[in-house]
């Protein structure tokens, strides 16, 4: 027998039961319970950004606003779940209607409905890195530009160019004068690129992850009805981390509030660290210039970080010109420890303190997931993953791989492991593909030229070229297999036997493989600076063979650490600053804080012309400390071993010196050894 059973709605004048003025503090509940019309919350640090706009959004709801009309813009997937999930145990109403998720995600939406008004069919593929890789290149052979004959741009870093292009409005000419000089005499034919790129995604019907962005904005420019239809949807908008949207992004929000602009935006002028990814920082500073009449609240009570912590980033981020003043307070007890400036001798020693202090920190019963070392730079990680890899305290990275498993690293590598195995078949061809016109078919011809020539077996090789340059190699390849060679000759003495491996470095970066690495990767400049660090690491090795050796058993070690990593594993975090963003811990090292170091060296040179550059750092430099629950500490090596001029002084960072003294309990380190 059938039972009958009865699915019932909830009432529409159903509410939660939220006690909103007893379960935020003051200034939470008064941007939760903010009037109609735009507001700026200013959220600090630990201040419980998500819990305003969650319960902002069950308060609309509690007031009658349809789910179907609020628009919650973050900028991950995970921020939107949380959010959403947070929401739904809050309040009883069906939220499937609500429209939460990321710019992308929410501009994909939009498409699939209104594709075919710009062109291009619902069923659109988006395109992921690869893919705009592979159309990439093919816009490039169609072009007929020879990519043998020159050093051109490699697809993923033509991708970098257009998509700062779009998200910063700036021309494809400026951009690459700024960001990308070695490229300038290009121009032309990367303009004509893009506009190839852009034929062919809509004859293969497929979008990048900027169209999904602006898109949408060129619809609602040339659509004003359909505009209006999601006007009117959208009533009621909020977008998390503001001080991180772009051009299009602060233009798509500007579109969708208007006429009423019951926009709420809520975000950190202080945390604000991504300009070179296109982030506009004057989008929080304007908005109450952008949006007339815009309320501003400004939430400061922290609850992640002790008083200790959170006076020094008060002071740190006090010489800040271009900010929202504000003061974090804390809703923590005093610990009755100062966070420590920690001056160290050299890098090794600042690695052996760092591995040393977690060890004892975990002896005190502070789990190693409870710990970050935090830097500036990825190279200024190195000497400290070799210490915690002898010292077997086990790590993980999430600002990108492990030192020794990077390609540039391995790229350096071949070059040494060539000179001194010459039947080193697998050195020998990744080092030729890395020359222009040369791929797999050509690598095989020349390494049996090479076995051919006799020199794999013989003693000693002091003149590469000798033999090299006799090899069939086509003409618009000749500048740079001729570079190639002379490079390999630079790498041994006299007499043919290898030269020390910091000796080499020089030569292996100023010949063929810089121009490699400007075509091929979209940051060459940190690339750069990781061989840098490379060479200062390979001036503790007399013999090649040594260094070579140590480079694979650690590289070993780093595969079996990640191959016996589990997602529940004990680990200490080692991450860029830009990586942990969002994150925090109970004890966080800061290293590396040297000038040239952190601040960034470019930015130090350029201080005097460009005080943005430097407010920025000294953001990031705010982000980093802010991270820090109950520990903080502040090192830096007094003495850095430069490649030619020996020992040099290190400079404290100029933002330790911007931190009162009496802030910080400064560590005086000695030695054992």
């Amino acid at each position: 027998m059938a039972r009958d059973y009865t699915v019932k709605r909830v009432p529409q004048d159903a509410k939660s039961k939220i006690d909103y003025a007893a379960e935020l503090n003051e200034k939470q509940f008064a941007a939760v319970t903010a009037p109609p019309g735009p507001a700026l919350v200013i959220a600090g640090a630990g201040s419980g950004k998500t819990r305003t706009l969650t319960y902002r959004v069950a308060y609309l709801l509690d007031n009658g606003v349809a789910p179907g009309n609020i628009l919650l813009l973050t900028f991950t997937n995970k921020a939107a779940r949380e959010m959403l999930e947070r929401v739904s145990e809050l309040v009883p109403f069906d939220l499937r209607d609500l429209w939460g998720g990321t710019f992308h995600s929410v501009g994909n939406r939009i498409l699939r409905r209104q594709a075919r008004e710009i062109g291009w069919d619902a069923g659109f593929t988006i395109m992921d890195r690869e893919d705009q890789k592979e159309l990439l290149s093919g816009a490039v052979a169609s072009a007929g530009i020879d990519t043998k004959a020159m050093r051109f741009p490699k697809p993923e870093v033509l991708g970098d160019i257009f998509s700062l292009s779009v998200n910063t409005g700036e021309a494809v000419a400026d951009l690459v004068e700024r960001r990308y000089p070695y490229f300038r005499h290009l121009v032309p034919q990367i303009e004509s690129l893009q506009e190839a790129y852009e034929r062919k995604k809509r004859e293969t019907n497929s979008m990048d992850f900027d169209d999904l962005l602006e898109k949408p904005l060129r619809l609602f420019r040339e659509r004003p009805d359909l505009l209006g239809l999601y006007q009117r949807q959208f009533e009621w908008i909020l977008v998390d981390e503001y001080q991180d949207t772009n051009l299009i992004q602060a233009e798509f929000i500007d579109l969708l509030s208007a006429p009423q602009n019951n926009v709420m935006v809520v975000g950190d002028d202080a945390q604000s660290i991504y300009s070179w990814r296109g982030a506009d920082f004057t989008n929080i500073l304007d908005f109450p210039e952008r949006y007339e009449g815009a309320r501003k609240y400004v939430i400061e009570t922290n609850y992640r970080s002790v008083p200790e912590i959170l006076t020094l980033a008060n002071a740190a981020i006090a010489p800040n010109t271009k900010q929202f003043r504000k003061d974090l307070a804390p809703a923590r007890d005093q610990r009755e420890s100062l966070p420590a400036l920690v001056p160290m001798q050299d890098p090794g020693t600042q690695a052996a303190f760092v591995a040393q202090r977690i060890l004892e920190l975990r002896d005190d019963g502070i789990e190693l997931d409870e710990i970050a070392v935090l830097y500036r730079a990825h190279f200024h990680a190195m000497e400290i993953q070799l210490e915690l890899t002898k010292r077997g305290i086990p790590f993980v990275i999430t600002s990108g791989l492990r030192f020794f498993e990077q390609a540039h690293i391995k790229d350096a590598a071949a070059f040494m492991k060539f000179v001194l195995n010459r039947r080193d078949e697998v050195a020998f061809k990744r080092l030729v593909r890395m020359l222009p016109g040369v791929g797999q078919r050509g690598a095989d011809n020349l390494w049996r030229e090479w076995l051919a020539c006799g020199l794999s077996s013989a003693g000693t090789v002091a003149n590469f070229s000798g033999a090299l340059l006799g090899f069939k190699v086509a003409a618009k390849a000749r500048p740079a297999w001729e570079q190639f060679a002379y490079t390999l000759d630079e790498l041994v003495d006299e007499g043919g036997m290898p030269r020390p491996p910091a000796a080499m470095m020089p030569s292996i970066l100023g010949g063929v493989y810089e121009d490699y690495m400007k075509a091929k990767f979209t940051n060459y400049e940190n690339r750069r600076q990781d061989l840098l660090q490379l060479e200062r690491y390979a001036e503790g090795f007399d013999e090649l063979g040594e260094f070579l050796s140590q480079l694979s058993l650690l590289a070993g070690q780093d595969a079996v650490d990640a191959a016996a990593a589990r997602p529940d594993k004990e680990s200490v975090c080692l991450s860029s600053v830009h990586q942990a963003k969002g994150l925090e811990w109970k004890v966080v090292f800061c290293v590396w804080l040297a000038d040239g170091m952190f601040p960034n060296n470019r930015v130090v040179e350029n201080d005097d012309e460009d005080q943005s550059g430097l407010e920025e750092e000294r953001r990031l430099f705010y982000v980093a400390v802010t991270r820090a629950k109950d520990e903080l500490y502040l090192t830096y090596p007094l003495f850095w071993h430069g490649s030619f001029s020996g020992d040099v002084v290190q400079r404290p960072s100029r933002f330790l010196d911007e931190i009162p003294l009496e802030l910080m309990e400064e560590w005086n380190i000695g030695t054992g050894w």
